[in-house]
């Protein structure tokens, strides 16, 4: 039975060049005294735009548990998959990010939320949840109204996962299932509801990624309150603790961070919870080890900042079709972005300056951040030239991978 421990970090590589680096940072959180496993995530999306494949990612991360002695677990995850994408990903995955979001808000068969209401006669009324100080009071109208907006999301997770079990067996995977893609965030009462019918449907999840307040946006920083972010955080894990209890759902069940990269001003809420609350968490990083490449080839000099700068003024050229299907998770200024004649001028630290995701830094830029973020198909058209370099710099490109993800991640989350 794959069992997913309680800290967990996905780590995106977008080239399949840097599972060693990553995986370093989880070997330097074990020597600090804290096990947390890596999970290497890349979305069909991803794969499709760089031209790669799953058996690519498997055999990078096989490559580098073996290499540094890795004795702990680790998965591959197949990132926001449904039914007409998971085929390739049978094989080489063990975690399937269950995503759902096209069916959220989309209407239930009426007996069927007909039937999940008078299941579940404990969500109407007084719902106390240990851990919440105030009860909540629902009626069969909100509770309707809830299993309105999810049930038809959560049977499509149902039935993605039972072919899931059909093709790999049961219990040869963790699944995890995505609610984040939503306009608003979901009360603890209403994960309540999302988990008994999760429940109901019998996929034994163990992670759940809701949606919480605040912009989740690329690759920068959490813009919210965050007061409020940690006390939703402290909510859903009672929520969960509460559905666990009472629905029978594995005991490892734990709160997902999607898009968790370089959220710095909410690590010290999320480390405090689960600290309170011996909670796990799973923090889902990816674009930020592809701009640590960039960050590494500026860094380098010679050819790996020509590159840098290539993939900048590529990137500032097509700056609409790279944004667009990142549109609701970006805030990008185009007044704020430097030309690529600025740029090209630029020294290695100038580059850096700009690129690094130091707040402190006044010539840090978040827009030329974003705008990279979502530029890795520029490299992936370059081919060889860019995986070349990469190699060519590796010393750089690991290194900053390496004490990104250990220092401004995996440090203050779960070592705090």
């Amino acid at each position: 039975m794959k069992q997913l421990p309680r800290f967990s970090i996905g780590v995106g590589d977008r080239f399949a060049h840097q599972a060693k680096a990553q995986l370093a940072a989880c070997i330097q959180a074990k020597n600090a005294g804290i096990e947390v496993v890596p999970v290497w995530n890349k979305s069909n999306r991803e794969h499709n735009i760089i031209g790669s494949d799953p058996s690519q990612t498997r055999k990078a991360a096989d490559a580098a548990v073996k290499e540094l002695g890795w004795n702990a677990p680790f998965y591959l995850d197949a990132d926001h998959i449904n039914l007409s994408t998971v085929e390739r990903f049978l094989a080489p995955c063990d975690f399937f990010t269950l995503d759902v979001a096209e069916m959220i808000g989309k209407p239930a068969d009426a007996a069927d939320v007909k039937a999940f209401v008078g299941r579940h006669p404990e969500l109407i009324g007084k719902v106390a949840i240990p851990g919440i100080t105030e009860p909540f009071h629902t009626d069969e109208a909100f509770v309707t109204a809830v299993a309105n907006k999810f049930l038809a999301a959560v049977q499509d997770a149902g039935r993605i996962y039972r072919f899931l079990v059909e093709k790999k067996g049961d219990g040869n995977f963790v699944p995890e299932v995505s609610m984040d893609e939503t306009d608003s965030p979901q009360t603890p009462v209403e994960l309540l509801i999302i988990l008994a019918a999760i429940a109901d449907e019998k996929i034994p999840i163990q992670t759940i990624a809701p949606k919480f307040t605040g912009r989740f946006n690329k690759g920068v920083d959490y813009v919210g309150d965050v007061a409020q972010f940690a006390r939703e955080f402290r909510e859903d894990i009672a929520a969960i603790a509460f559905a666990v209890q009472k629905y029978g759902l594995p005991v490892n069940l734990k709160l997902s961070v999607h898009s968790g990269s370089d959220k710095f001003s909410i690590y010290k809420s999320i480390h405090d919870a689960v600290t309170g609350s011996g909670a796990g968490v799973h923090l889902k990083t990816a674009g930020t080890t592809w701009l640590e490449e960039i960050i590494g080839l500026a860094e380098a000099g010679g050819n790996g900042l020509e590159i840098a700068k290539e993939v900048y003024r590529e990137a500032y050229g097509h700056r609409e079709e790279l944004c667009a299907p990142y549109a609701t998770v970006i805030d990008i200024d185009p007044a704020k972005l430097p030309t690529p004649e600025a740029v090209d001028s630029w020294t290695s630290e100038q580059f850096v300056s700009a690129l690094r995701h130091d707040q402190s830094n006044p010539a840090y830029n978040p827009s030329l951040r974003q705008l990279l973020h979502v530029g890795f198909k520029v490299a992936a058209k370059m081919g060889d030239r860019y995986l070349k370099a990469l190699e060519s710099n590796e010393e750089s490109v690991a290194r900053n991978v390496t004490t990104n993800l250990f220092d401004r991640h995996i440090r203050p989350v779960f070592l705090g």
